[in-house]
């Protein structure tokens, strides 16, 4: 990585508005809407009791040579068979993200071979990935023992319960999705933030908490935008997308500086301060810049793509429905999908708390779903899976419906 200029990334940032340049630059990269990429994660838990707390000796050795080194120091970290590659959340939860497809069923079949595969050297531990968004079961505790979790801790903590939730007992489905044209970016930025409404209703199964009933559809959606707000809420979106994401990673607190082995950052210190010379002496690097981009956790994160953080993991085979259905709906005219989205739109905490019970986010859903089964055969999916997928779609927001009505 290197800045603007060409220089190498440890070169130091002269102030504010220079990063503030990069980060827009980097993190919205124009071009037609071409690649396709999903991360599935999951909590582990023991196979004969769910409840038991996870070793990371157990854990490492059932990844074994695909473990992170994270995980395990030194590990190589080989991918699994179709190339994802297993990394390890602060609680124990894996994940797996290959790379990027061209094509939606070369990216299904490549992710379900891979999510079989991680099951498989699961299992062989006794062990299996949980099913739901949050951890049901367990409270959360850090196994990960790196300056950079044990930063992220010590800066969270001091928020509340939330962010301890967010690093170690939740698990998301993440879509990844070009960023589109440069006169398309602003409408499918909006487009992918109105439908999180409809979308977290639909597919939210992370109702209990360590043994309790939060009271919330998707507790998990509540730990995520509670970890650190705003910079973890949705964002507004007048205006500029890239510029206004620069601000908000300016105006986000660093809460990691990596010098030496302990990586807590001063309280308060934002990264444009830090740019600005908050920190005689100590000016950030573009390196220290694209850490800092890996730190921030809004619903959707621009990495140079789209990267869709707001939906609950899904169990088993569950998380290719809300792949087909917002890959597809990503094709569709944004005007008809932001029509369909409106009801819902910007009732994020609505949608978390109630689900498909709040009557305008079931409003949302069903037309999301109307359009979206009209176009799933624009993914190149086997009709039979959109078939299936369609039908399941259809039965989640039939149910709710009936339960209303009786």
């Amino acid at each position: 990585m290197t800045s603007p200029g060409g220089s190498p990334a440890t070169t130091p940032i002269g102030s504010r508005a220079e990063a503030e340049g990069y980060v827009a630059m980097v993190c919205f990269k124009h071009g037609p809407p071409r690649l396709f990429g999903v991360e599935l994660e999951w909590t582990v838990h023991h196979a004969d009791d769910p409840h038991r707390p996870l070793d990371a000796g157990r854990l490492s050795k059932a990844l074994g040579l695909h473990a992170p080194a994270t995980l395990v120091r030194g590990s190589p970290q080989l991918p699994l068979s179709r190339g994802a590659l297993v990394t390890v959340e602060p609680g124990g939860q894996v994940e797996i993200s290959g790379p990027a497809a061209e094509s939606i069923p070369r990216l299904i079949d490549d992710t379900a071979a891979d999510a079989a595969e991680l099951t498989a050297l699961l299992l062989d531990a006794d062990l299996v990935p949980g099913a739901y968004g949050l951890d049901a079961f367990r409270a959360p505790r850090r196994i990960l023992t790196v300056p950079r979790y044990a930063a992220m801790e010590h800066a969270f903590q001091r928020l509340g319960p939330h962010g301890p939730r967010m690093m170690c007992s939740t698990a998301g489905l993440q879509i990844c999705l070009d960023a589109g044209e440069t006169d398309q970016t602003a409408l499918r930025w909006r487009a992918l933030h109105d439908l999180g409404p409809a979308l977290v209703g639909l597919f939210a199964n992370s109702r209990r908490r360590a043994g309790s009933d939060t009271g919330w559809a998707s507790a998990r959606t509540e730990a995520t935008f509670g970890t650190c707000a705003p910079f973890t809420e949705p964002p507004p979106l007048d205006g500029d997308p890239a510029a206004a994401w620069a601000r908000t990673a300016m105006d986000a607190p660093v809460l990691c500086l990596r010098r030496g082995d302990n990586w807590n950052a001063p309280t308060g210190l934002t990264f444009g301060a830090w740019a600005d010379g908050q920190l005689p002496g100590d000016r950030p690097t573009y390196d220290d810049l694209d850490y800092h981009l890996s730190t921030l956790f809004p619903p959707v994160r621009p990495r140079g793509y789209l990267e869709v953080r707001y939906l609950d993991a899904q169990p088993g085979d569950g998380w290719i429905a809300p792949t087909l259905l917002l890959t597809a709906l990503m094709s569709a005219p944004m005007d008809q999908v932001l029509a369909a989205a409106e009801p819902a739109a910007g009732r994020w905490f609505p949608a978390a708390r109630e689900g498909l019970e709040d009557k305008l986010v079931l409003q949302a859903a069903r037309n999301v779903v109307d359009l979206g089964t009209e176009v799933l055969d624009w993914t190149g999916a086997d009709p039979e899976l959109i078939a299936a997928v369609a039908t399941r779609l259809q039965r989640i927001v039939d149910d709710t419906h009936g339960r209303r009505a009786s």
